[in-house]
């Protein structure tokens, strides 16, 4: 069981991811945009972290730079889960430390097989 903090703006699609994370025995901690998630990472520990690209006051990739800022998220894998597929954004990500790349609408099972993929 990981724990495992979910950051979108999409209410419905926020839902959606944490169902199936939660349908996976995990423990899923949601919030709807990187200021938030950055109170929830530094106020609790995650085994994974998901999150939109596109937000509002803050983007995904800033929130992967923010969080890898934080000791205790140096090593901790990070998703982003979008709708873009611009090589040039993924590249960002990456130089901002995200760990992979997802892109919606999500497979369920793809997603699950990730999260386990980059927890194990």
């Amino acid at each position: 069981m990981a724990r495992i903090l979910v950051v979108d703006d999409s209410v419905s699609l926020r839902k959606l991811v944490a169902l199936t994370l939660q349908g996976a025995g995990n423990v899923v901690c949601e919030v709807e945009s990187g200021p938030s998630a950055l109170k929830a990472a530094r106020s609790g520990t995650f085994d994974l972290v998901i999150s939109d690209l596109n937000m509002p006051g803050m983007d995904g990739i800033t929130l992967v730079a923010e969080l890898r800022k934080l000791q205790s998220y140096r090593s901790t894998p990070i998703l982003i889960l979008t709708t873009e597929m611009d090589v040039s954004r993924k590249q960002a990500a990456r130089t901002a430390g995200a760990t992979g790349w997802l892109v919606k609408p999500f497979d369920p099972t793809s997603l699950l097989a990730t999260v386990r993929k980059v927890l194990d």
